[in-house]
């Protein structure tokens, strides 16, 4: 697996392998991918689906999925993992974000706009290009929904970016659901739809994630596991490899050992 430097928020890598290699696990991101060599198989949404180059693939924040090689030839494949923070940031958050329902489509579109970004990952993508590649991916997912999306109100939207806010500032913390009604103004139930319809997960989900986040580039770093497991705010190492494994379907040992082999 080679994996970019991350720029802008944003996580591309390469990945190249025989046989299952990811076990059922979610995002909360975007997924987005061009399959360059091979048949790339993977379950989405109770049924498994299939992809072959010239396909994108289109997965939304918090959906459960699998990966693997759908033949013997193996397979090759690019992704970017697009926070849902870019897509509504385009339309200043005034619409609920894009669901694609077919995760696999043909849409030239997309597709170029993919490719841009992921056909050379040792370059990192200007300030220009980036805000050029978001808007297309953008319109592209809006696209492929179909449905026009559900309008958010303003106040919903102000009081789920300050409960966003509020998560990010204390994301090492134990953080209760009054604390969160408390910075955004609305009952727990209240934001946790508007939360999801907005960022595409759930509070709890995005605060793991961003605990998470902090303790990979703690162990890129070379600080230990857990330790690093610790300073993110894990309960202990057990508690940080089970949600490791539930959103990049492997160990930290494992993400480590292909990080460091992507990296000479």
């Amino acid at each position: 697996m080679r994996i970019a430097a991350p720029s802008h928020g944003v996580e591309r890598i390469e990945a190249r392998f025989h046989g299952n290699a990811f076990s059922p696990h979610r995002h909360d991101t975007y997924a987005l991918g061009l399959t360059l060599h091979g048949v790339q198989t993977f379950r989405y949404r109770g049924t498994e689906r299939f992809s072959s180059p010239g396909n994108v693939i289109v997965l939304h924040p918090d959906e459960l999925h699998d990966g693997a090689a759908g033949t013997e030839d193996g397979l090759i494949y690019r992704m970017i993992y697009l926070p849902p923070d870019l897509i509504g940031a385009v339309n200043d958050y005034r619409h609920a974000l894009p669901f694609v329902p077919d995760p696999v489509v043909a849409d030239i579109g997309l597709w170029q706009a993919l490719a841009e970004i992921l056909f050379d990952l040792s370059e990192e993508p200007s300030d220009l290009i980036m805000d050029d590649v978001v808007m297309r991916l953008a319109s592209g997912l809006s696209r492929q929904a179909g449905a026009s999306p559900r309008p958010i109100a303003r106040s919903a939207k102000s009081a789920v970016l300050r409960a966003r806010d509020f998560i990010e500032s204390h994301h090492t913390e134990v953080v209760h659901s009054e604390a969160l009604e408390a910075a955004s103004g609305l009952d727990r139930y209240e934001l946790a739809r508007q939360f999801r319809r907005m960022l595409g997960t759930s509070p709890h989900r995005y605060l793991i994630m961003r605990r998470l986040e902090l303790a990979k580039r703690s162990i890129a770093a070379g600080k230990g596991l857990a330790q690093s497991a610790a300073d993110a705010g894990f309960a202990d190492q057990a508690h940080f490899t089970r949600h490791f494994r539930k959103a990049f379907g492997m160990t930290p040992g494992h993400w480590l050992a292909m990080r460091s082999a992507s990296s000479g």
